[in-house]
């Protein structure tokens, strides 16, 4: 008998410090019994102070990184993460096309925690023609999904609203509430059909939070390689951030923003047989 591991591949870029992008990614795909696997977009030197500086991967190398992965580990899943340059979208677009019975979680990382935008508005439009028609499910935070729908977005009620307007490219957003202040988070899952279905689970009190929309990402992009479907994936990978953030809230990490704790109940490496 022979067996296979549910293979994720996360396309992002590189945290020095540990706490988002590629490192997040990895660490919560082992943490839920996946094998991760990635293709590096860029190199950042940063830690929970901030980030000091931005190495972009050239484009050609990120497409090859996709190819070597797709075309021999076979991801059952793949999450995306900040894609800054409108050519590195198109490559990444290129290099995905033939593989749409993958399901692939985008997190479009486009504004940075102190407001600032980090990507162009050029590299918005390539990300909204070219790959979130490929995504199965998208994930923007309240500031990125205020960029996509021209306007800002102060209650749960202009989320569904915000939510249901942003399928018009792509087949489902979960917008993700946790910048709005109150006792609870809320988030809003729209799909293309026109539903809509509000989240709530309770605000935990944490200054390390650094990771969050990455982990999220990959928590579902990593459900849904073991066979769950969309809504399974959200439910749980929303239980697992907020498991992450609790377990996550008390240690000190560096001397700024510090991570989650990804490995508060860590999954042995799941296996399925195959022919």
């Amino acid at each position: 008998m022979k067996y296979r591991y549910p293979v994720v591949l996360t396309i992002a870029g590189s945290d020095s410090g540990g706490g988002a992008g590629i490192q997040a990614d990895l660490k919560t795909f082992s943490a839920l019994g996946c094998f991760g696997t990635s293709a590096i977009t860029a190199i950042t030197a940063q830690n929970t102070l901030g980030v000091r500086g931005i190495h972009s991967i050239p484009a050609d190398m990120v497409r090859q990184q996709i190819e070597a992965v797709l075309e021999d580990l076979q991801p059952a899943a793949i999450k995306i993460g900040m894609i800054h340059t409108a050519e590195l979208a198109t490559t990444i677009a290129q290099a995905l096309q033939g593989y749409q019975q993958i399901p692939i979680i985008l997190d479009p990382v486009m504004v940075a925690t102190s407001g600032a935008r980090l990507i162009e508005e050029t590299t918005v439009h390539t990300l909204r023609e070219l790959l979130f028609p490929l995504a199965t499910l998208i994930t923007p935070n309240l500031d990125e999904a205020a960029v996509l729908y021209g306007q800002n977005i102060p209650d749960v009620a202009a989320m569904q609203t915000a939510a249901l307007a942003l399928t018009h490219n792509c087949n489902a957003v979960l917008l993700k509430g946790g910048h709005l202040k109150g006792e609870k988070v809320f988030d809003v899952l729209a799909q293309k059909e026109g539903s809509t279905e509000v989240f709530a689970s309770p605000y935990i009190e944490s200054s390390n939070v650094h990771g969050t929309g990455c982990t999220l990402s990959a928590a579902i992009a990593a459900y849904m390689a073991q066979g769950a479907s969309l809504h399974e994936a959200i439910v749980m990978g929303r239980a697992f951030i907020a498991n992450a953030i609790q377990y996550g809230s008390d240690v000190q990490t560096g001397r700024g923003n510090g991570p989650l704790n990804h490995f508060f109940n860590p999954k042995p490496l799941q296996k399925y047989a195959v022919e």
